[in-house]
């Protein structure tokens, strides 16, 4: 009998290694809005954001928030649409807040 090959996802290993370095987290979101600014990818931030809440545990986010854990996995889903307060409540309880950074425009004529 042929035994078969368990793969992993992307996903799943990114995960795995937030959890094993905890430590550079903040450097990944920090890298994830900085690119949700240059881009506007929403479905990209929210997949950052939703690898995240699952490294610090959707069911404890839930607890915090008051947003069910089902609530907060669709927020955080590729087609998700979250209204600007889920995103600040799941934010704050990750332990971050949403801050604004003053940048440089360039007006184009």
């Amino acid at each position: 009998m042929v035994k078969k090959r368990a793969y992993r996802t992307l996903d799943n290993v990114s995960e795995e290694y937030y959890r094993n370095h905890p430590d550079e987290i903040d450097g990944y979101l920090a890298t994830a809005f900085e690119e949700y600014a240059k881009d506007a990818c929403t479905p990209a931030l929210l997949s950052s954001l939703r690898m995240i809440a699952r490294v610090k545990g959707v069911s404890a986010l839930a607890q915090e928030t008051g947003i069910t854990r089902n609530g907060i996995q669709k927020a955080l889903s590729e087609q998700g649409n979250p209204k600007f307060e889920s995103i600040n409540a799941i934010m704050n309880a990750m332990g971050y807040r949403l801050t604004p950074e003053k940048f440089d425009r360039v007006d184009v004529p």
